[in-house]
């Protein structure tokens, strides 16, 4: 289904001589030895859309790595060893605010991903060669032959010494988010995650990287999936903005059209992958000096009738599965919503400045859940925490979707004004302080916050609501914060036995008026 266009028929064309340029200002800047480039074929979104229909049509074909017995040498500090030449840098656009490197294939990246540059509605590839890359004089990858591949692709500052997006690894990307600090990952898509199969991990073969020409814009990816049960066409189109504060907002329209090879039951959509070892509400498991660490502390949602919920992550004792049923969600995302460096003190790798994520389905996503798994961790360098959206009706072999999102990785998704947000959650012992504890109770105490509470005194008739799935609720009751502005606290007690979790839920009221966002907990009275 590959279109190709030679040389010749380009320049018979009537933008040949545009399109040459184009593709030559790309290279501009090459070392001594010029980027090689495939030969140009005409481009298009529509074209990659039917390429993947094809693709689906025919049996899958598992990847093969070339040179394989080299990429194995290639480890982790091998392949730190490996960096991609400056001056090679590819300029998707005139003014130089996207430059493009590529990432090296190795021991962890083996299977290749082909790259190409799209101007003028032709695409040409980027031809591997280890002249792209600095490596010392003896490095094994000055072994590998010509045309390999690549593991992914970066997008640089334009000073070129720090990158802010990263496609690297099946499916995976993550930008650096609000404070230039990379934290969690999107996925394109995941296929029966937390299922007693094994996942199915789908991964983009091929990128094609087209520079904007509008302001605010940053470029447009575009991308091949594949795995053996689904094929489909990405379009990522970016920006990113940079307001007074140095804060940076990246903003990504995705459109996806999926083609099922086969049966897919549980289909994720707009996924991703997170950290979260404990916050201030998980002491008791903490091990390490810092007080909280995670990418990620909360989960997000305002369902389809506008309701908003809150529900901060636990590192459960066991693989746990949430689904918050809906129907056309209005949104929903993990947030980094704790920006106290002092909560942290890790002046190394910074989790306060870990970026939020948040999906906006751009048409009706109709009847589903969003999906939450959380599984046990004992440190950070894993991502313990899933989250995606999963269609009720199961993805049959031969059909074909259509999902439009946008993802907005920001430092904040602000409420309306007229909730207040749950901005921390500590547990403790049940009971009253100076008399016996209760055996078996668990206390619960939230701070919700914002301008909703601006004028409202203490006996101005704010209660807490509060419901458990199992056991019994006690001793709740709600007042402002002393010397503290629009903050008030909410407190109970929670009685419960045995080793299944309690499902708490709890908001505050002034007479039938809510007042906050619905706190949400995953309770477990032996963890």
């Amino acid at each position: 289904m590959t279109m190709r266009m030679s040389r010749r028929e380009l320049v018979t064309g009537g933008a040949a001589v545009a399109v040459l340029t184009q593709f030559e200002a790309v290279l501009a800047g090459a070392a001594t030895e010029p980027t090689r480039l495939g030969e140009a074929r005409p481009f298009s979104f529509q074209a990659l859309k039917a390429e993947a229909k094809a693709l689906a049509g025919s049996g899958f074909v598992k990847p093969q790595a070339a040179a394989s017995d080299l990429l194995e040498k290639i480890d982790y500090d091998a392949f730190q060893q490996i960096r991609f030449r400056p001056e090679r840098s590819l300029n998707l656009d005139r003014e130089g605010r996207s430059p493009a490197q590529l990432f090296h294939l190795g021991q962890y990246f083996r299977e290749p991903v082909r790259m190409h540059v799209v101007t003028a509605a032709a695409s040409r590839e980027v031809l591997y060669s280890a002249g792209l890359f600095e490596t010392p004089p003896d490095h094994v990858a000055r072994k590998l032959p010509d045309g390999l591949g690549f593991a992914g692709f970066r997008i640089m500052s334009r000073d070129l010494k720090t990158d802010w997006l990263a496609f690297l690894g099946a499916s995976y990307f993550r930008t650096s988010g609000p404070y230039n600090q990379y934290g969690l990952s999107a996925r394109g898509l995941a296929i029966d995650t937390a299922m007693p199969t094994p996942e199915e991990f789908p991964r983009f073969t091929e990128f094609f990287l087209e520079g904007s020409q509008r302001p605010g814009t940053a470029l447009t990816v575009y991308a091949l999936l594949d795995s053996p049960r689904v094929a489909g066409a990405y379009r990522i189109a970016i920006e990113r903005v940079t307001d007074t504060r140095d804060i940076h907002r990246v903003v990504m329209e995705i459109e996806c059209e999926l083609h099922a090879r086969g049966e897919i039951r549980r289909l994720g959509v707009a996924p991703f992958s997170s950290m979260f070892w404990y916050g201030e509400g998980s002491r008791t498991q903490a091990r390490d000096w810092r007080p909280e660490i995670h990418d990620s502390d909360g989960l997000a949602i305002e369902t389809g009738r506008g309701e908003r919920i809150w529900r901060p992550l636990n590192n459960p004792p066991r693989v746990m599965t949430s689904a918050f049923v809906d129907h056309d969600p209005k949104g929903f995302g993990l947030l980094q919503r704790d920006r106290d460096f002092v909560h942290y003190l890790d002046d190394g790798v910074f989790y306060e400045r870990r970026a939020s994520v948040w999906v906006e389905p751009l048409d009706a996503w109709g009847k589903g859940a969003v999906h939450l798994v959380e599984i046990p961790t004992d440190d950070e360098v894993h991502d313990n925490i899933a989250l995606y959206w999963c269609p009720d009706e199961p993805f049959h072999a031969g059909a074909a979707r259509t999902y439009r999102y946008r993802l907005s990785w920001v430092d904040d998704v602000p409420l309306p004004e007229t909730l207040g947000f749950a901005t921390a959650t500590w547990t403790g012992l049940g009971g009253r302080p100076g008399q016996k504890r209760p055996s078996g109770t668990r206390k619960f105490v939230i701070d919700f916050q914002g301008p909703v509470f601006a004028g409202i005194g203490r006996g101005d008739g704010v209660e807490i609501v509060v419901t458990a799935s199992r056991g019994s609720v006690s001793n709740a009751y709600t007042h402002p914060v002393v010397d503290q502005r629009e903050r008030w606290r909410a407190l109970f007690d929670i009685t419960a036995s045995g080793t299944e979790p309690v499902d708490l839920r709890a908001y505050l009221r002034q007479g039938s008026r809510a007042l906050t966002e619905t706190w949400i907990y995953q309770y477990f009275p032996e963890a």
